[in-house]
């Protein structure tokens, strides 16, 4: 009887920049966001505003902390991101998928845990195109018999 011996196993290590910053992008609709995560006092400010300042809705400010707040880092961790196009709830959702995605590489053992909660998916529904002889993608004009 033969042992086979398992040391191809990979250790999964966080993927940092030399100031010790995880980068990530997050998308949802036409928004993108770029978000840069490091160890710290937990400050989180976007576009250079704070997030409550940022977003004002609670809504929206609990969509974007979610990811931090799943895996106990609100505390811990200084998130700075730059976000563009798009509205304010598709900036929301670029935002949290973002931090997501820093957060998955700046400590890997997260991973599972975000991933099964679904926030490192990209929702990938977009705005149908408009089509000729439509008022809009799938809205008729009236008709009118007479």
């Amino acid at each position: 009887m033969e042992v086979s011996d398992n040391n191809n196993l990979e250790i999964a290590t966080p993927t940092v920049d030399k100031l010790g910053r995880s980068y990530a992008t997050g998308k949802r609709k036409n928004a993108v966001a770029r978000v840069w995560l490091k160890s710290g006092t937990g400050k989180v400010s976007i576009n250079g505003k704070e997030s409550n300042k940022y977003f004002s809705r609670p809504v929206l400010n609990m969509l974007v902390n979610q990811p931090l707040e799943l895996t106990k880092r609100k505390l811990d961790t200084d998130v700075m991101i730059t976000v563009s196009g798009g509205g304010l709830s598709g900036q929301a959702g670029a935002v949290r998928h973002g931090i997501s995605k820093a957060l998955s590489l700046f400590d890997p053992n997260l991973r599972s845990t975000l991933k099964s909660e679904g926030l490192l998916t990209r929702d990938s529904r977009i705005v149908e195109r408009k089509k000729y002889g439509r008022r809009k993608a799938r809205r008729r004009y009236q008709f009118s018999k007479r």
